[in-house]
């Protein structure tokens, strides 16, 4: 029975860091420019070798938030030609929606594939 009970505390925990491998995106919206990618990757780095489940999803995440930002600095430039701002605006909520439902997704053990996500790590 002892077996049973750490494998589901391990379980749990795993699942845990997953979902912070997603969600720790959101401190981007308190620290503006490198904050959705300072969480993650501390996530990532810190937990990447005790799991597989835990290296995938934070490599998505990662990606994704890089992506993001690459994105964003695109966006920034189209602001000359007035078309960034709603792009921006657009990027940001895309950003809340996939990184929630990326960290449900994670909390029910599935891994998320970001829409628009450039796989740099892999």
């Amino acid at each position: 029975m002892e077996t049973t009970s750490t494998s589901t505390s391990t379980s749990i925990s795993v699942r845990t860091w997953c979902v912070l491998a997603h969600a720790t995106a959101l401190v981007g919206f308190l620290v503006p420019v490198a904050g959705h990618i300072v969480g993650p990757l501390i996530v990532w780095l810190a937990k990447r070798q005790d799991s597989p489940e835990i290296d995938a999803h934070g490599k998505e995440s990662m990606n994704f938030q890089i992506s993001m930002l690459i994105w964003n600095a695109i966006a920034a430039i189209l602001i000359i030609v007035l078309i960034g701002i709603p792009i921006l605006i657009l990027l940001h909520i895309l950003n809340i929606i996939f990184v929630i439902v990326a960290s449900i997704q994670a909390s029910e053990g599935k891994l998320y594939r970001y829409p628009l996500a450039i796989r740099l790590i892999s």
